[in-house]
């Protein structure tokens, strides 16, 4: 059995599927191997507009990080970065990438949907970073992308007790942009459509521009440079006719 399942609609939104559900879609090795080689193909590819991501039996976005395979890992081993490294890949996808989270999203897993650019949860969601009650940190983007969106206080409260909490607490805090009462997926293959649909160039410089930004860059220099780009593009004049000839005819 396949760890992902992938597939791209005709609308231009792919969907990957975390698919170890029998463990919560935990992170293991060959799914991050998997989301690598997936990623990077998709990353290549103009008919992909955005991308959700999801978690396979609806009781788990994803659990965590396969705990076996953390208790077996060595410090060296540690220094690879091995979930920061896939987590940053996300964070960089050049189009939108948005999660899916109906049940749990634990440690790693919760650790993942923060390098999302847009969170969907349904009522069933619960998450939190478990990892100093296994004698470890969340260090996989925990430590400084949490306190980022919901606050220093409220990240320390999450990674200092390792408490779960559910989706209306998280929500209340800023944890995710949409809470749906059931099916976070189809909430979020909509959202994703509606930024499919949009001038795909123009998604794309935007999200570079928005991640500077939060990271501390000069965004006025990727402003301009990306107004630039755009405001010669074949789409631009095309969409911006389209609106014209629209309001003519009123």
């Amino acid at each position: 059995m396949t760890v992902l399942n992938a597939r791209v609609g005709a609308d231009g939104v792919g969907h990957l599927e975390l698919n170890r559900p029998e463990v919560r879609n935990a992170i293991n090795a060959e799914m991050i191997a998997a989301l690598h080689a997936q990623l990077d193909e998709w990353a290549r590819r103009d008919d992909v507009r955005c991308v959700v991501l999801s978690g396979a039996g609806g009781k788990a976005f994803a659990g965590g990080a396969d705990i076996a395979e953390l208790k077996a890992r060595t410090h060296a081993q540690a220094f690879w970065g091995i979930n920061q490294n896939l987590f940053q890949k996300v964070e960089d996808f050049p189009r939108p990438v948005i999660a899916a989270i109906d049940g749990y999203a634990l440690g790693g897993g919760l650790e993942l949907a923060l390098a999302c650019d847009i969170r969907v949860a349904s009522q069933s969601a619960k998450v939190g970073l478990p990892e100093v009650t296994l004698g470890i940190y969340p260090a996989a983007g925990g430590t400084w992308r949490l306190p980022k969106v919901v606050g220093m206080g409220r990240a320390k409260d999450l990674v200092f007790t390792g408490r779960v909490v559910d989706a209306d607490e998280a929500f209340s805090w800023g944890l995710f942009e949409r809470l749906v009462d059931s099916d976070a997926l189809s909430e979020a293959k909509r959202i994703a459509a509606t930024i499919a649909g949009n001038a795909p160039l123009a998604v794309q410089v935007a999200k570079v521009s928005l991640n500077t930004g939060a990271k501390g860059g000069s965004v006025e220099s990727v402003e301009r440079l990306g107004q630039a780009l755009l405001f010669d593009s074949p789409e631009k004049h095309a969409r911006m006719g389209a609106f014209l000839d629209k309001r003519a005819k009123k």
